[in-house]
C-alpha cells in the first residue's frame, strides 16, 4: 500500500467528521431560533389580546388611567425588545402591569360577570400557559446547543465557524418574590 494513502484517508475522515459536526450545529442553532420564534409568537399573541382586555376594563373603570398607561408602555417595550434579555425584562413588566389591571377588575362586580371580560381573561390565562411552555422549550434548546458547542472537539470548529453561546430566557429578579394575596377589602 502506498504511504501517502494513510494521511489522505485521515484527512478525509477528519473532514467528513467536521462537515457532519458543522451540519449538526446548524441544525441545533436553527432549533434554538425556531424555539425563540415560538416564544415571540406567544408574546405577540398576548400583546394582541391586551388592547381588547384594556378596552373592556376601561368601559367599567374609566378612572383607572394610570394602569392603562403602564400596560401600554410595557406592551410597547416588549414590541421593541431586540435581545432575549430585553424581551425578558419587558415581559416581566407587562406581566406585572397585567396583574395590576386584573386586580383593578376585581373591584368591579359588573365587569367580573361580563362574558366578554371572562372570555378575554380565559384567553389571557391560556396564553400565559403557552408562553411558559414556549420559554421552557426555548431554554431546553439553548441548553442542548450551548452544551454541544462547549464539548471537545466540537468547541474547536464551533469557534472557527462562529457558533456562539445563546442567551437563556431568564426571569427578572423581582419575579422570585412571593406575591401577596389579600382578599380583605
Amino acid at each position: 500500500m502506498k504511504k501517502w494513502l494513510i494521511p489522505v484517508a485521515i484527512i478525509v475522515v477528519l473532514g467528513m467528521m467536521m462537515i457532519s459536526g458543522y451540519n449538526s450545529l446548524v441544525s441545533l442553532e436553527e432549533n434554538v431560533n425556531g424555539k425563540w420564534s415560538q416564544v415571540e409568537n406567544q408574546l405577540q399573541r398576548r400583546a394582541d389580546l391586551i388592547p381588547n382586555l384594556v378596552e373592556t376594563v376601561k368601559g367599567f373603570a374609566a378612572q383607572e388611567k394610570e394602569i392603562f398607561t403602564q400596560v401600554a408602555e410595557a406592551r410597547a417595550k416588549l414590541a421593541g425588545a431586540q435581545t432575549v434579555g430585553q424581551a425578558a425584562q419587558a415581559d416581566q413588566a407587562l406581566t406585572g402591569a397585567l396583574g395590576r389591571l386584573l386586580a383593578i377588575a376585581e373591584n368591579y362586580p359588573q365587569l367580573k360577570s361580563d362574558a366578554n371580560f371572562r372570555a378575554l381573561q380565559d384567553e389571557l390565562a391560556g396564553t400565559e400557559n403557552r408562553i411558559a411552555v414556549a420559554r421552557k422549550d426555548y431554554n431546553e434548546a439553548v441548553q442542548v446547543y450551548n452544551a454541544r458547542i462547549k464539548r471537545f472537539p466540537t468547541n474547536i470548529y464551533a469557534g472557527i465557524f462562529g457558533f456562539d453561546a445563546k442567551e437563556y430566557f431568564r426571569a427578572a429578579e423581582d419575579a422570585k418574590a412571593v406575591p401577596k394575596v389579600n382578599f380583605g377589602k
